[in-house]
């Protein structure tokens, strides 16, 4: 999952006037200030240039809740937003904040936070050479992604749920199979609305080369969402997914968050395992993908 700690947890941050200093916690929460007044000029033009990138990609793409959150929310183009202005605005709306964090944090500071609304924003932001590539959430993947969806009643809940339902995950040793939830929802969902198929996952919208890839190209395959199928499917962290999965609408999310695990990780213990790419006989098949962009990669 993308908030996993790993040997890079202590490396310098990339935040402005803070670079080089490291990125251990301040508080055992793992929390850090901001430090919004130390955004350099190029940090605040390297947000304007995936903003303005991403606006101009996601109109007919990204499903409605995105849209209308950025809408409500005051995040725009000119600057890094500030985490205490929009946490204002969530915390009106359900109750919810931003807080920053150095970058990946262990597992159960990630949950713990979830579970009590609030959400852990990396505050540095990638390099100019960076634009399509970074090795952890940045505070645009986190920000532009991930925020405007917390505007959704549904998301907002179905997230604390998540988080809730991680800890006990980490406590049954079943974390991977509750990972993968989380992955082909929150960070790379596709929800069909009535006037099409949309984007809601924070890895998409925040990504201008994977928004193409996952609505336009022919190469992934576009499933109907069944949660055990998912928990059983690995997913790629190094490249664009070699499959989708489809919600009927955010609502299908609040489900989900209702659904007691225990018994689905007991039924699925000791079950075979699949291949990202892997279609099933069972499987409710939106759009059969080629296969042909990862055949490639494999074939070079």
């Amino acid at each position: 999952m993308l908030r996993q700690l790993n040997e890079h947890a202590d490396a310098p941050t990339r935040h402005g006037l803070a670079a080089g200093a490291a990125a251990a916690p301040q508080r055992p929460d793992w929390t850090i200030d901001q430090g919004w007044d130390r955004y350099t000029a190029e940090e605040h033009a390297v947000w304007k240039t995936l903003f303005e990138r991403q606006s101009k990609l996601l109109p007919g793409r990204a499903c409605d809740a995105f849209v209308a959150g950025m809408r409500d929310l005051p995040i725009g183009p000119e600057q890094i937003p500030d985490f205490r202005a929009l946490s204002e605005v969530l915390m009106q709306r359900n109750g919810w904040q931003v807080v920053a964090v150095p970058g990946l944090v262990p597992d159960d500071v990630f949950f713990e936070h979830l579970a009590n609304r609030r959400f852990p924003a990396g505050h540095f932001i990638r390099k100019p050479h960076e634009l399509d590539y970074l090795e952890e959430p940045d505070v645009f993947h986190d920000v532009f992604g991930h925020v405007p969806m917390l505007m959704n009643p549904a998301i907002a809940d179905y997230i604390q749920a998540y988080g809730e339902g991680g800890l006990r995950a980490q406590k049954l040793g079943v974390l991977d199979k509750l990972a993968r939830v989380y992955w082909y929802t929150v960070e790379f969902g596709l929800v069909q609305q009535a006037d099409g198929l949309r984007i809601y996952g924070a890895g998409i919208a925040s990504s201008y080369t994977e928004t193409v890839f996952a609505l336009d190209d022919a190469s992934p395959n576009r499933i109907a969402f069944d949660l055990e199928r998912v928990m059983r499917t690995h997913y790629r962290i190094d490249d664009f997914q070699e499959s989708y999965f489809v919600i009927d609408d955010l609502d299908q999310l609040l489900e989900l968050a209702r659904i007691d695990f225990g018994p689905l990780y007991q039924r699925i213990e000791g079950q075979p395992e699949y291949q990202p790419g892997t279609l099933l006989p069972g499987d409710r098949v939106r759009t059969r993908g080629t296969g042909r962009y990862h055949a490639a990669k494999r074939a070079a």
